[in-house]
């Protein structure tokens, strides 16, 4: 164990890879926290100043299941806590605290069956119709039949999404698909269905990429809410289905009635551990529509962490059962953060009549945080570099 002054530490492993995992490693070593890092060998966190993999006889390369709980046995470790950066490492580790494992690692967790709740879609939307929450009206597919019953013409638009997004996004690279018409949208459904997917019908929520807004933050053993942040999300690529590239970070009151669904929602599911939950503004009434909430470790971890929210030392100090350090409410408004690659293909993807002047555009990037890039910690954003460019040249 490492020490803080007289006092051992206990380590904690980041279980993710990419902008999520090297997010939750340098959180946790900001905060002064041991940590490991169960990433594959070639991933981002690796270049990081702060990586160390996992120790033992076999490198735990953040995959999940029989293998990595073997991995774990073996690992020289009397105790860890555990921190995940993907959905289904978020389910599996979950199990953890009924396992035989339960006393040498640690987790700030829900329940199986909670986490199964927010991260299946369909079982998630039949939970928000009883709650009384606004969002988007969700139907489940699963046959011609269910599509029939859609009521298209009471709709805005209405598009197909997967109940499962990790898997979905991993096989097909989408998000959700369009369909323009009730005929495209059995053909485009009996395609996703015959590759096995379960999926929904979901309405869309009339506004921009800039109506979307995030509500991050950690709730505690207790049902305390230690650390909130807001931000908005003000470009995304692609376009229709994409990921944020650019987000600016703003008071929690611009966000009030999206809070108290929010806070309603934890309450009901007994949430426990960090989360991000996007909004979309509904164009037609400005009435905040609850559209995900994830359950674990995202993208943005490190730029919450950076504007003082740091829900990963969060995470470790309640799966300790430690005293939680709150985070002020206070935070840095205004602070950006961007993903500069995909960011500069979301500004040249726009209407030019639309766009804001370059020069904005320029002073957006020199001001903001970067997902990757760090002057204190350069060796992940020097391999990003190096393999965008060894992408374009190839």
């Amino acid at each position: 164990m490492a020490k803080r002054g007289n006092v051992d530490m206990t380590p904690a492993i980041a279980v993710g890879s990419g902008y999520t995992g090297l997010g939750t490693l340098r959180s946790l070593a900001e905060a002064g926290i041991p940590v490991y890092s169960a990433c594959p060998s070639d991933d981002v966190s690796t270049k990081s100043r702060w990586f160390r993999p996992t120790p033992g006889p076999v490198r735990w390369n953040g995959s999940i299941g029989h293998e990595a709980l073997r991995i774990l046995e073996d690992m020289p470790l009397a105790k860890a806590v555990l921190i995940p950066g993907a959905d289904d490492a978020a389910l599996w580790v979950s199990q953890i605290p009924n396992s035989a494992l339960s006393e040498r690692y640690k987790v700030s967790t829900s329940s199986h069956q909670t986490l199964q709740i927010l991260q299946d879609k369909a079982r998630f939307g039949d939970f928000l119709a009883q709650t009384g929450i606004p969002h988007p009206r969700t139907f489940t597919i699963s046959s011609f039949d269910d599509i029939a019953a859609i009521p298209f013409a009471e709709l805005d638009r209405v598009f197909i999404k997967p109940a499962d997004s990790q898997s979905f996004r991993r096989v097909t690279g989408e998000k959700g698909v369009w369909a323009k018409d009730r005929s495209e949208f059995m053909e485009v459904w009996h395609q996703l269905d015959e590759k096995g997917f379960k999926l929904i019908a979901q309405e869309y929520v009339p506004g921009s990429g800039a109506d979307h807004y995030f509500i991050d933050g950690f709730r505690d053993r207790h049902g305390a809410l230690p650390g909130l942040f807001a931000r908005r999300r003000e470009r995304l690529y692609p376009p229709d289905f994409g990921n944020s590239t650019y987000s600016r970070s703003i008071p929690l009151s611009a966000v009030g009635s999206a809070l108290e669904s929010l806070t309603m929602l934890l309450e009901k599911l007994q949430y426990r551990g960090i989360f991000s939950a996007e909004f979309k503004r509904d164009a037609r009434n400005g009435e905040f529509r609850l559209l995900e909430v994830n359950t674990r470790a995202w993208w943005y971890v490190e730029f919450a962490t950076r504007c003082g929210v740091n829900v990963c030392r969060m995470a470790y100090e309640d799966a300790l059962d430690l005293p939680v350090t709150p985070a002020s409410r206070n935070y840095p408004v205004g602070a950006s953060c961007a993903n500069l690659v995909s960011d500069i293909k979301s500004v040249l993807a726009q209407d030019p009549a639309a766009r804001s002047p370059l020069l904005t555009t320029l002073g957006q990037w020199t001001r903001c945080y970067y997902h990757v890039f760090r002057i204190d910690d350069p060796g992940p954003g020097l391999l990003a570099s190096w393999r965008l460019l060894r992408r374009r040249f190839a």
